[in-house]
């Protein structure tokens, strides 16, 4: 049997914590686009940083050529 109290304890401890800073507890998914718009600056910063633009043209061109298929 799996042990649950440790999961059991963090959970209410994270609604403790949501009803102390206003009681608002997320609900459903966030939009895609939404989504997009959070990860596509970070991805860049990291493409650029590490030397990666190279790679993520190369895919992006392999996608569209077998898309333009």
């Amino acid at each position: 049997m799996a042990d649950t109290t440790g999961r059991t304890a963090l959970r209410a401890r994270g609604h403790r914590v949501t009803d102390a800073l206003g009681g608002r507890r997320p609900t459903g998914t966030r939009h895609p686009l939404i989504a997009v718009a959070m990860v596509l600056p970070l991805a860049f910063l990291l493409a650029v940083v590490f030397g990666g633009w190279e790679a993520v043209v190369t895919q992006a061109s392999s996608v569209v050529g077998m898309l333009g298929r």
